[in-house]
């Protein structure tokens, strides 16, 4: 006699107001943190079957925000992002692994500039609430760093005491919360 377990997937769309998209690479000494206001996304979650999740991202690159309004039109620029050219970054999983303990890695195929890369995303699960109004919540956070230069922002300026302006490494930050 065999059981069948049923395992239920659950959508739920990312709650900007209570999520960040953040980010931070070397310029010259220092970093400099920047972050991206508009992005929208799903994220299809069975906690019992992983397998089954998936995951669907879009940032606006033209809502880049560094704190330096300049920084910020030069990084919309060709040099950079090319907002006008290529508006939307993406992120869209392929799979889903269970590591345990509420962590997962989430591979999928980042897009920015035109130019997709697959990465895996460590993910981890922080957890599923109701909020006063009895909507479910689900939080999860995430961080990773690429190359920008596997993207094509490849803008950089030479010092004269040797080595670049800006660093190849971008540290990316989620804290994504969804209803």
């Amino acid at each position: 006699m065999s059981t069948a377990t049923t395992s239920s997937v659950r959508t739920y769309s990312i709650d900007k107001s209570h999520s960040e998209v953040t980010f931070q690479v070397r310029h010259l000494i220092t970093k400099v943190r920047g972050s991206f206001s508009d992005f929208s996304g799903t994220i299809e979650f069975d906690a019992a079957d992983p397998a089954r999740s998936k995951v669907n991202v879009s940032i606006q690159a033209s809502s880049i925000d560094t704190n330096e309004p300049n920084r910020d039109t030069h990084l919309k620029s060709d040099d950079f992002f090319a907002a006008d050219k290529y508006p939307t970054l993406t992120f869209v999983s392929t799979s889903i692994t269970s590591k345990g303990d509420n962590l997962y890695h989430v591979e999928g195929d980042l897009t920015i500039r035109g130019v997709s890369k697959h990465i895996v995303l460590p993910v981890t699960h922080l957890g599923t609430a109701k909020d006063p109004w009895g909507n479910e919540k689900v939080a999860f956070e995430a961080e990773t760093t690429i190359n920008r230069k596997d993207f094509g922002l490849n803008w950089n300026a030479a010092l004269e005491t040797g080595g670049f302006l800006v660093g190849d490494d971008v540290k990316v930050s989620l804290q994504i919360q969804a209803a």
